[in-house]
């Protein structure tokens, strides 16, 4: 049924028979076909292809008819539409033959007819049938069972067939040869059962080979991720958490499955920046048993909103750009490693300059029960030293690279219960560098007036 190009080289031919096939090639391998195999391969094929159009129909002899003509200037032209479908496709690890035709039979006459039709892009009706009148007669299956009778009346292309008697045809073919003409010429009503996106997704992927290598599993997850965006157009969702779970061995051995699941802060129905969260957490990954499948599932979804142009553009990007660079950074580096400030009510600055982990959606804006109180008019450092550090005290003043002298009024902070109690004056001190650094003075209960007061470096100014 097919060869590869070294088979064809060595002298095989579609139709021969296996032991004719080792003969001219010992070394050939063939496979036995699998049917369901096969079905299962167009499936995933026509659930890819939803990302271009809702309406995509099986056609005979393994193709796939897709009606895009409402979508062309979506998609930049037949060109780019083509281009991307092609690119879709080998990305599922497929090839194809495209082709383009104002009816669906001529485009799949075009494609099944391959070099012998030239250009497979067809615009106009005109050159439609120009095309299609030099195709042979056995590209039609209604056709085929009376090659010989065509090849003894001398009927060997559509061209001749066209011209032939629709009468006596009709009483000798059949109605469907007739049929089947018309519908690629346009001269009949087209129908076709149109493929309908199951309402929830899972699928799955078994590998060729076991894998051992986390990151060589990013191919097979680009096939499903290919697979989940054509499901999620069609659907009109966009997904915001999804789960790919790597399969082990089975048998006396059998372990459950390593899950690797992503949650995304804003929903997303393209599969680009799926591919860079999965290429990162995959990379990260270290596998405790070799992997033979995979399987993803959609485990969020919502209704998909396209974003909206504005008339003036933000510098820097959308809140969507950024929100997928935090969601890069926090795959690669680690969800402890990227943090957001949740400054806490408190009066105490160490207590207040909380930092948590990025997780979910981040406004970039808190409640207003969670600001930090503050005071009007006493300004806080940019950096604030995760530990106070003690200074030194020379001529009575505090020292830090130089005399610190103080360019403020004093800010009592005082809180804190039991054994957290806090007693402080803070001020802002400048060194001979014209560097400012915020610096408090501790006040101890109880002590005498000829107790030396203890000073120390709490932050640094910009």
């Amino acid at each position: 049924m097919a060869l590869s190009p070294l088979a064809g080289q060595a002298g095989i031919k579609p139709g021969m028979r296996r032991g004719g096939a080792l003969m001219l090639a010992p070394q050939a391998r063939l496979f036995e076909r699998s049917p369901t195999l096969e079905a299962q391969a167009l499936q995933e094929v026509a659930l890819a292809l939803l990302q271009f159009s809702p309406l995509v129909g099986h056609g005979e002899e393994a193709t796939l008819l897709v009606d895009a003509g409402a979508s062309l200037r979506l998609f930049g032209g037949v060109r780019s539409l083509c281009r991307q479908i092609a690119n879709s496709l080998r990305a599922l690890g497929y090839t194809a033959v495209l082709s383009c035709a104002p009816t669906a039979r001529g485009a799949w006459l075009l494609a099944n007819a391959g070099t012998e039709a030239g250009a497979r892009r067809v615009l106009g009706m005109e050159s439609l049938a120009r095309r299609l009148d030099r195709l042979p007669v056995g590209l039609l299956p209604p056709a085929r069972p009376y090659l010989d009778w065509f090849e003894g009346i001398g009927c060997r292309t559509l061209g001749q067939l066209r011209r032939l008697p629709r009468p006596g045809l009709q009483r000798r073919c059949g109605a469907a040869l007739l049929s089947m003409l018309d519908d690629a010429h346009g001269h009949g009503t087209e129908l076709f059962v149109w493929i309908a996106a199951p309402p929830t997704f899972r699928a799955s992927l078994e590998l060729f080979d076991r894998v051992e290598n986390a990151e060589a599993l990013l191919f097979g997850a680009r096939r499903l991720l290919q697979q989940m965006t054509g499901w999620l157009c069609a659907r009109q969702l966009a997904v915001e958490r999804i789960a790919l779970l790597l399969a082990h061995e089975r048998g006396r051995q059998a372990r459950a499955p390593t899950v690797v699941e992503l949650a995304l802060g804003e929903a997303v129905w393209r599969d680009e920046h799926l591919l860079r969260l999965l290429k990162e957490r995959l990379a990260q990954l270290v596998l405790e048993a070799p992997v033979i499948g995979l399987t993803l599932e959609a485990l969020q979804v919502l209704p998909m909103a396209p974003p909206s142009e504005t008339l003036f553009p933000e510098p820097g990007g959308t809140p969507e750009d950024r929100q997928r660079l935090m969601e890069l950074l926090v795959a690669r580096l680690g969800s402890n490693n990227v943090l957001q400030a949740a400054p806490l009510a408190d009066y105490r600055p160490e207590a207040a300059n909380r930092w948590l982990p990025l997780a979910g959606k981040s406004s970039g804006k808190l409640p207003a029960s969670d600001l930090p109180p503050g005071l009007p008019g006493m300004p806080r450092p940019g950096w604030l030293l995760a530990q106070p550090i003690a200074l030194l005290m020379r001529e009575h003043r505090p020292f830090y690279g130089s005399p610190l002298k103080m360019v403020s009024v004093a800010e009592r902070i005082e809180a804190g219960w039991w054994g957290q109690s806090q007693a402080r004056d803070y001020f802002i001190a400048e060194g001979r560098d014209h560097a400012h650094y915020w610096v408090y003075r501790e006040r101890i209960a109880g002590s005498g007036e000829e107790a030396a007061p203890r000073w120390f470096l709490h932050g640094l100014f910009a």
